[in-house]
């Protein structure tokens, strides 16, 4: 078989336009043409090539003294080849942000679940975390805690001195703190407090790639950075709670005494009567529930953050709402468990 320079062809350039023709012929695919053929001296050679919509001049003094043809012009409506695989509707979706979120909570809290039953534990990380989450939160959740505490005195004093029910609005008051006001109002506290600076620390790391040089240096950053947090919240707020309880219960007794003349001891024998040993643990199952919720969340916010400084604060902003509302939605649901049915805790005390 010859070579097309043995051949010494020229060329024809073939459009719906114009066209340019020689002795010897060679068509290269113009608007409509799809095959390419070099015709020589008895002997021709046709194959398929894809349609391009490409104008060609001829530049006939090259030096090896055949032609060439240059393209000088593509145009931008060129036709291509059809890809081997079609598109699809789930090639190009993604899954929404909060959907993905979602998912990277539970997966988190399945990791941190099973990293402690293995005793993957940095324990030193664990004790600072503990101390930042307990001790320097005591006092924001103590001032919270005796306010709400006087609030609600006087609001009860108010509307049971018209009763004559003088006697109950210490258990009353007792009831209300350890069943719903000392687990809720410390969990918020601490999910201002807390669950914000987890979230933006994370974050920060995250948008700055510590995370991964952790990684690179061999260190697991779900062992590292989010176990010791989630321990140390579910460890920490059971005894905020407990301080809060006894903090709320104080200011109150102190408020009736002071201005409404209802002497303290009557206070405190009267939630001595209504409480039980069932409503205090179930206030601290409730704290360690929701500990659990803003650790767990605020971590899974910060190491999906994306977007630099920007996506750190809308991660931050956005863990403490979905941190408060998991919150509200817990409490709903472990006090529908923990106390159906008619209660009878204010009979003594009436």
């Amino acid at each position: 078989m010859q070579t097309t320079s043995q051949l010494h062809p020229t060329y024809y350039f073939s459009s719906r336009r114009s066209s340019i023709r020689s002795n010897s012929s060679m068509k290269l695919g113009g608007w409509n043409s799809s095959q390419l053929g070099f015709t020589g001296r008895g002997q021709s050679l046709r194959f398929l090539t894809p349609i391009h919509k490409t104008r060609l001049f001829v530049i006939s003094d090259a030096d090896d003294g055949h032609a060439y043809a240059p393209v000088l012009e593509e145009d931008s409506n060129t036709n291509h080849v059809p890809s081997s695989e079609p598109e699809t509707f789930f090639s190009k979706w993604s899954p929404p942000k909060y959907l993905w979120r979602g998912l990277s909570v539970l997966v988190l809290a399945g990791q941190v679940i099973i990293q402690t039953l293995k005793g993957k534990v940095h324990w030193r990380n664990t004790l600072q975390q503990l101390e930042r989450v307990g001790p320097k939160s005591v006092g924001v959740c103590l001032l919270t805690s005796a306010f709400v505490g006087m609030v609600f005195t006087i609001q009860f004093v108010r509307e049971f001195t018209r009763l004559g029910l003088n006697r109950s609005v210490g258990g009353v008051l007792a009831l209300v703190f350890s069943r719903e006001l000392s687990p809720v109002v410390t969990s918020i506290v601490v999910a201002g407090r807390i669950g914000s600076a987890f979230a933006a620390e994370l974050g920060t790391m995250q948008v700055s790639e510590q995370t991964d040089t952790l990684r690179v240096l061999g260190s697991n950053p779900v062992d590292y950075l989010v176990t010791p947090r989630v321990i140390a919240s579910s460890l920490a707020l059971p005894f905020l709670t407990l301080m809060c309880f006894t903090v709320g219960m104080a200011s109150s007794a102190l408020l009736a005494d002071s201005v409404y003349g209802i002497s303290i001891n009557v206070i405190l024998d009267s939630a001595q009567r209504a409480l039980r040993s069932w409503d205090i643990i179930s206030a601290m199952i409730k704290s360690q529930v929701f500990g659990m919720i803003i650790s767990i969340v605020s971590c899974a916010w910060g190491v999906t953050t994306m977007g630099g400084a920007k996506g750190v604060g809308e991660s931050t902003t956005s863990a403490v709402v979905i941190s408060l509302v998991g919150i509200f939605m817990a409490d709903f649901a472990l006090s529908y468990c923990f106390f159906q049915g008619a209660g009878d805790s204010l009979k003594n005390c009436v």
